[in-house]
């Protein structure tokens, strides 16, 4: 929903484990590193334990895709079985020749087949258990005595449980003792705090395309930590809500109201549940688009550069033998007298064209559109793209306009005015790779000046105010 709105190329905090999303923050990437040299280099049986959402299933997803050529994984989603069944389970998963109807014996001399031919061939066996602290204890007990199967050197099969701390409680009691004495390496994935849930919202958000300052402020952050107790899910679900609903307003800065607004509409037990009502209009305003009578306040786009990327990464365009289609403003212009930004000093070039976009914004009508081509909270990153940018194209095109991103000062520059949609479009495409590699969006006059109008309602500018 949101997506376009924000300069995003897919979801950025879905629940579903994607591997492309794997934060090595709050100790993940350490844990993942010490569970590949376990499996690799280790005997017995390894144990990683975390509360729901906690990033288990991602960490297991992580670790069958990293582990050497030389392993092979076994996943069993649902152990929940009874231990005459969990070795039937593991047997289907390799494919061996047995049926419902094979006795315990026959399943266990296929298995033990099955892994010898595999040493043989230098290959590593892993089993991976999910949901460990649902399992039987008697069914855990037969998946012990797998680890029983061994040569005179080395084991045959590695098992790795993943499970919540409830699975500790059931290791511990004292018929236990055997497999407790199995484990070799155990593993707790502790929930993350406020700086790390910063660091992972900014990498997600990166991943997922976005280019612009931080969306999520200190004080929501600080929110955030508290209802989610740092587990993942949680936070992705809230970070969700909270930039749905920020659409929902029409804005790019994420605020405390709008984390409430998604902590209110979840599960999570910390907070009073209210109904989502806000989201209705959007859901309505979403079906008008896809039926292709959007009105242009849904046009608008995003302020793209991210925000833990530095302002550096932001790259400004080389100088272009083609220069991109003429936009043609939507009333009658006057002559292009300004001089070209290039050839003025990048600080004067800056309030110029500040200047002048405050002119040409009230002069507009809501639905002309723009091409935004980079946000940044550094006033010299900004300078210095626009004198880059006059060496490409016509200067009196170029537009600047301060906002606000995640509470923070910033910059937009766009290039433009278009009167339809299908003009911008154009002009998008034609576009090349040196601009493109910021992710230029469209965006409409209406849904820039609410962003204007807003950042100035927060923090009153004063002329000539440099970005902080």
């Amino acid at each position: 929903m949101y997506y376009h709105h924000f300069g995003l190329s897919e979801p950025p905090f879905k629940i579903t484990p994607n591997t492309e999303f794997f934060f090595a923050g709050g100790n993940r990437g350490a844990i993942l590193d010490a569970l590949i040299y376990a499996i690799s280099h280790g005997e017995g049986i390894v144990k990683v334990t975390g509360e729901v959402g906690s990033g288990k299933t991602m960490l297991c997803r992580m670790l069958q895709s990293h582990l050497p050529e030389h392993v092979e994984s076994v996943y069993l989603a649902n152990p929940n079985l009874a231990p005459e069944d969990i070795l039937h389970a593991i047997a289907f998963e390799m494919q061996l020749p047995v049926t419902a109807q094979s006795s315990r014996f026959e399943v266990l001399q296929a298995l033990q087949n099955y892994l010898l031919a595999r040493h043989t061939e230098g290959k590593h066996v892993v089993v991976f258990v999910e949901e460990a602290q649902g399992v039987p204890l008697p069914t855990l007990e037969e998946i012990r005595l797998l680890s029983n199967l061994e040569t005179e050197r080395d084991k045959l099969l590695q098992i790795v449980l993943f499970g919540q701390p409830e699975l500790d409680v059931n290791i511990s009691r004292a018929e236990m003792r055997q497999l407790r004495e199995r484990i070799t390496h155990s593993f707790d994935l502790p929930p993350l705090t406020a700086d790390e849930i910063h660091e992972y919202l900014a990498f997600r958000l990166r991943t997922a395309g976005y280019h612009g300052p931080d969306l999520f402020g200190a004080a929501v952050i600080r929110y955030m930590a508290d209802v989610s107790a740092g587990l993942t899910r949680r936070v992705n679900i809230l970070a969700d809500k909270s930039m749905l609903a920020a659409f929902a307003d029409n804005t790019h800065n994420i605020t405390l109201k709008h984390a409430k607004t998604a902590a209110n509409d979840s599960e999570f037990g910390t907070v009073p549940k209210q109904p989502l009502s806000w989201l209705k209009p959007t859901i309505a305003a979403l079906v008008l688009l896809a039926l292709g009578i959007a009105i242009g306040l849904l046009f608008n786009r995003s302020n793209p550069a991210v925000s833990s990327a530095p302002a550096s990464t932001l790259t400004p365009p080389a100088p272009q033998t083609a220069v991109l289609p003429k936009a043609q403003p939507e009333h009658k212009s006057e002559p292009a007298t300004t001089t070209p930004i290039a050839a003025k000093p990048a600080a004067d070039a800056l309030e110029n064209r500040l200047a002048e976009t405050d002119a040409w914004l009230e002069k507009q009508v809501p639905n002309t559109l723009t091409i935004q081509l980079v946000g940044s909270n550094s006033p010299q990153m900004i300078e210095h793209f626009i004198a880059a940018l006059g060496r490409s194209l016509e200067a009196n095109q170029v537009y600047v306009f301060r906002t606000q991103v995640g509470g923070k000062p910033s910059m937009t520059v766009t290039y433009g005015s278009f009167a339809s949609r299908k003009e911008a479009a154009q002009a998008l495409d034609g576009m090349t790779d040196n601009f493109k590699r910021n992710h230029p969006i469209l965006r409409s006059i209406k849904g820039i000046r609410a962003e204007v109008e807003q950042a100035r309602n927060s923090t009153p500018s004063q002329p000539g105010q440099a970005v902080q």
